[in-house]
This record gives C-alpha cells, sequence and structure tokens, in this order.
C-alpha cells in the first residue's frame, strides 16, 4: 500500500500561486472591508499603496491610477475607511492584497477628526490669524474667480455683479471635487498671483455638498496657497453651515457665493444716490455758509464809521504830528548848537596845548633821527664802498684783486679798482 502523500499531485511553485490566485480571486471577487489607513505612499506612476489594518491584524491595499477617482481626498494616514475591491494574491511574495477601487469614510466622526486635527495644527501655524488677514478692496476694478466654469455658481456670481456693479471678472475655470480638485485651486491661486497685472480681488467658490465633497477645500495645499495670497480672498464655499479650512484661512468668508459678489462690490444705483445726497448737503451747507459770512459782513460794515470822515480824521491827526516834530526838531537843533558851541569853547585851549606838546616832540625825535643819520656820518669824513651793482662791501674778504666797486662820500660817488694782488 501507498503512503497517503505519493498520491498527491506534484504543483510547481507557479503552479500552486496562480491556483491561490484563482481560488481567492472567485472567492473574494468584490468585499468591502473597513480598517484604518496606515504606511500611505503615492507612486509617481500615479498608483497609491497603503494597508488597512485593525487591532489585530492587517491587510496591504494598492489603488490603481485612475481606479479610485474622486477617492483620493479620503485617502488620508490615520483616518478610518471601508474600502471595496477584490482581493488577490502578489506571487512574486507569496502575499495577498485587495484592489481597492473605491474608498469611503467610515462614518462622518472619522472624516471630521481627521478635519480637526489639521485644523489644529494649521492654526498652531499661524495660518488662521486675523492679524494677517488683508483689507478687501472699497471697489475692485478687476475680480478674479475660482470655480467651475459650469453650473450654478459662476452664473450666481456674475448676475449679482452685475446687478450691484459690473466689473472686469477673470475665471480660472478648476474642478471643485474629486482627483486633482487641490492641486487645481491651489495653481489658481498661486497663477493669480503671478500675473503682470492682478485682479484687486479673488473669490473663491463652489455649492454646497458633503464633507467629503468639499474636502478638496480642506486640503493643506489650498489652505496654504489662500493664506500665501498677496491678493485678498473670499472664500464662499458650499452653504452657510458648510465650513471649511479655506475659510479659515480667506480674508472673509461669505456664507454662499451670491453673498460673495455682495462682499466684493458695493451697489452702484446707492453709491450714486449717497453722492447725490452728499452733494446736496455740502451744497445747502455752502450756501447757508455764504449767507450767515454775508449778514456779519454787513453788520460789521454798519459798526464802521464813515470812510470819508475816517480818512480825514486820520490827515488833521497827521498834520498835527507834522507840526509838533517840526517844533521839535528846531528846539533840538537849537539845544545842540549851544551844546556844540560849549564844547568847543571848551576844547579849544586843550587842543592847543596838545598839539604844542606834540610839535615839540616831534622835534626832538626829528633831531634825535637827524643826528643818526648817516648823511651826517659820512660829512663828517667817512665814505662806504659798494659793489656797481650796489651791493654793500662791509669785509675785506668780499674783495678780491682788480675788483671794481664804488667808494660813496657825502657829496657823490666814485668808481674804483682793487690793485692790491695779495687781496
Amino acid at each position: 500500500m501507498l503512503p497517503l502523500h505519493a498520491t498527491l499531485p506534484d504543483y510547481t511553485v507557479t503552479e500552486l500561486s496562480l491556483a491561490l490566485k484563482r481560488s481567492v480571486e472567485s472567492t473574494f471577487s468584490h468585499v468591502r472591508v473597513r480598517g484604518e489607513i496606515s504606511g500611505l505612499k503615492r507612486h509617481s506612476s500615479g498608483h497609491t499603496y497603503f494597508a488597512l489594518k485593525d487591532q489585530d491584524s492587517v491587510l496591504d491595499g494598492v489603488c490603481w491610477r485612475g481606479s479610485c477617482s474622486g477617492s483620493s481626498q479620503i485617502l488620508q494616514e490615520g483616518l478610518e475607511v471601508i474600502a471595496t475591491g477584490r482581493l488577490t494574491t502578489y506571487p512574486g511574495r507569496s502575499k495577498y492584497q485587495i484592489v481597492v477601487t473605491s474608498v469611503e469614510a467610515a462614518g462622518e466622526g472619522a472624516l471630521q477628526k481627521l478635519l480637526e486635527d489639521r485644523k489644529r495644527k494649521l492654526a498652531a501655524e499661524g495660518l488662521f490669524e486675523e492679524v494677517r488677514k488683508k483689507t478687501l478692496p472699497f471697489l475692485p476694478q478687476t475680480i478674479g474667480i475660482i470655480t467651475s466654469p459650469t453650473g450654478a455658481v459662476i452664473r450666481d456670481i456674475l448676475h449679482r455683479l452685475t446687478d450691484r456693479f459690473p466689473v472686469s471678472v477673470l475665471l480660472w475655470p478648476v474642478a471643485v471635487q474629486g482627483e486633482g480638485a487641490a492641486a487645481q485651486v491651489a495653481a489658481a491661486l498661486e497663477g493669480f498671483n503671478r500675473m503682470d497685472q492682478k485682479p484687486d480681488l479673488l473669490i473663491v467658490a463652489r455649492g454646497g455638498g458633503s464633507l467629503e465633497d468639499l474636502w478638496a477645500f480642506n486640503e493643506e495645499e489650498v489652505v496654504r496657497a489662500i493664506a500665501a495670497s498677496h491678493i485678498p480672498v473670499i472664500s464662499a464655499i458650499g452653504h452657510e453651515t458648510d465650513i471649511t479650512l479655506a475659510d479659515f484661512a480667506a480674508d472673509k468668508r461669505a456664507p454662499t457665493p451670491t453673498a460673495a459678489a455682495e462682499f466684493a462690490v458695493p451697489v452702484r444705483t446707492q453709491l450714486a444716490q449717497n453722492l447725490a445726497q452728499t452733494h446736496l448737503r455740502l451744497t445747502t451747507l455752502f450756501q447757508h455758509s455764504c449767507s450767515l459770512y454775508e449778514s456779519r459782513l454787513e453788520a460789521l460794515r454798519r459798526g464802521l464809521p464813515s470812510l470819508g470822515a475816517w480818512v480825514e480824521e486820520r490827515a488833521q491827526k497827521v498834520d498835527d504830528y507834522y507840526e509838533r516834530l517840526g517844533h521839535a526838531v528846531k528846539r533840538m537843533c537849537g539845544q545842540q548848537e549851544t551844546l556844540l558851541t560849549h564844547q568847543a569853547q571848551r576844547l579849544s585851549p586843550a587842543l592847543k596845548s596838545l598839539m604844542q606838546r606834540v610839535q615839540q616832540r616831534f622835534d626832538t625825535q626829528s633831531q634825535l633821527l637827524n643826528s643818526y643819520s648817516y648823511a651826517r656820518t659820512l660829512e663828517r669824513g667817512f665814505a662806504f664802498v659798494t659793489t656797481p651793482d650796489q651791493t654793500l662791501i662791509g669785509s675785506k674778504a668780499q674783495v678780491h684783486p682788480l675788483q671794481e666797486m664804488e667808494v660813496h662820500f657825502h657829496d657823490g660817488a666814485v668808481r674804483a679798482q682793487v690793485t692790491d694782488k695779495q687781496v
């Protein structure tokens, strides 16, 4: 009798792996699995790899590019989800995994928890601070709108702008839900800010929906793009009760897209009415002021004396002052003349005495100077010698044989020549 194992068929590894693959795929061709996302990895190929885990087990999962359209925002690390797909094996590593076709949050609470965690993180970075929010322009000339090019949102905004105050509008069409929506919205915000002719105001808008529908506006890249915008931003996401992280980062939150248009521009007819009323008030005030000042001037005019009488009175005073001034000048001149005469009489003897003393001193100094004069010395028989160019020769050392010179006497000079060869 043959042993039991001798009757079993022989499998190659590949044959057994393929048999297991067929068995798993046929048995679990459509399953829903609840678990927490862990080890999320988005590959450059567009595929997304992750694991679903609970308290005791781990199941590998993959979401092929394009197969989870609209669910990428749900694929967040640590979020509890329900994944729908099929089980298969990966023979190359003796592993099995779920190929996911759709993902949904495991209840609104799981997505809400992720939202709150992200809100706390961004708030800690200061992205929601009131001090960094910019003031909206009173009357923008150009408004940039970031929303879907189709649907009621863009129509409502344009209609309300036209009713209130028509301005130039630049539409940057984006997807507002699903795969790639967040990236498109962030790119639109950055694109408007890079323009040479930037809009004066931006509106980011979409209609209402569930938390999952609005999730693109809770993505970090959108929130950071709004916070980094140099252009003021109005957020108009969903209905009045819908709150997204984009609302916290925006400079102004509008409860609806229509309200965003109302925040963006004033009512032109109301402005015109206000201007007309202001003009009327200013005109009335100006006329009243003119009448009041005219009355005051008239009262002042009545209180003033006659100009002719005032001039005559002042002319008489001038004549009086002129006559008094003439008398005063004559009197002052007489006093001065008397004073000068008296001073001259006192000064004359003193001046004469001073002049005599000065003359005597001058004569004495002149005689002394004359006695020391070199001319007087020459008259006493002395002479002095110079070269022909009148340089004084005061020493024998300055003389050389045959040198010509001049000898100066008191009554003239004569030329001479040195004949002494011993000089």
